[in-house]
C-alpha cells in the first residue's frame, strides 16, 4: 500500500504573496479547509509545508503556507504534487477504497478463472469503471455496482466479479 496519498497539483501562482493554485485530486475538495499539513513532492525531495490559508476559486484551490511569503518562494513548486499521509487522509465509509489500493489487484471471475489484473480506474460520475488488463493484453471494462463487484480484499490482493453478458 502506498504511504501516501496525493490531493492535489500546484498548477501556478496566484498573486505575489505566496499563494499557489492547486487543482484537486480528491473526491472531497471542502477537505481543504482541515488540512493543516500537506507533503509537497518536489523534483529532488519531499518537503512538508503548514498550510496557513485555503480559498476556493472556480474548480480549483488556493493555499497560502506558513512561511511562503513571496511568489518567488512558491514559483519552483509548480507541477508539484501535493501529498497527505495516511494517518491524515479522508476516513473512508465500509465498502470504500483509494483508487491507489485498487490498482494491481489480481481479479477473479466468481467461477474460479483468473481475468487479470486491475489497471485503472475511470471515474465517470454515475459509477467507477475498472479496467482489467487480461493476459494477451486485452482490456475488459467492468462497472462498479453490485452486480459485478462481488468481493474486494486489499488484504489478498483479489478481486472477485461476475461478468454479466456483454462485457467480455
Amino acid at each position: 500500500m502506498e504511504e501516501y496519498l496525493q490531493v492535489g497539483i500546484i498548477t501556478s501562482t496566484h498573486g505575489v504573496r505566496g499563494e499557489v493554485k492547486v487543482f484537486p485530486t480528491t473526491d472531497d475538495v471542502r477537505r481543504f479547509k482541515k488540512l493543516k499539513e500537506v507533503i509537497l513532492e518536489g523534483k529532488r525531495e519531499r518537503q512538508t509545508l503548514h498550510v496557513e490559508q485555503v480559498k476556493f476559486f472556480k474548480n480549483m484551490v488556493i493555499l497560502k503556507f506558513k512561511g511562503i511569503d513571496t511568489i518567488n518562494d512558491v514559483e519552483k513548486f509548480k507541477g508539484c504534487p501535493l501529498l497527505v499521509t495516511r494517518e491524515h487522509a479522508v476516513k473512508l465509509k465500509p465498502g470504500e477504497y483509494f483508487i491507489c489500493d485498487l490498482i494491481g489487484l489480481d481479479v477473479w471471475e466468481d467461477t474460479g478463472v483468473h481475468l487479470g489484473s486491475l489497471t485503472e480506474v475511470i471515474q465517470t460520475g454515475a459509477n467507477d469503471v475498472y479496467v482489467i488488463t487480461m493476459e494477451n493484453q486485452k482490456e475488459v471494462l467492468i462497472p462498479n455496482i453490485k452486480d459485478c463487484i462481488i468481493e474486494i480484499s486489499l488484504e489478498e490482493n483479489r478481486m472477485t466479479v461476475h461478468l454479466l453478458e456483454g462485457l467480455l
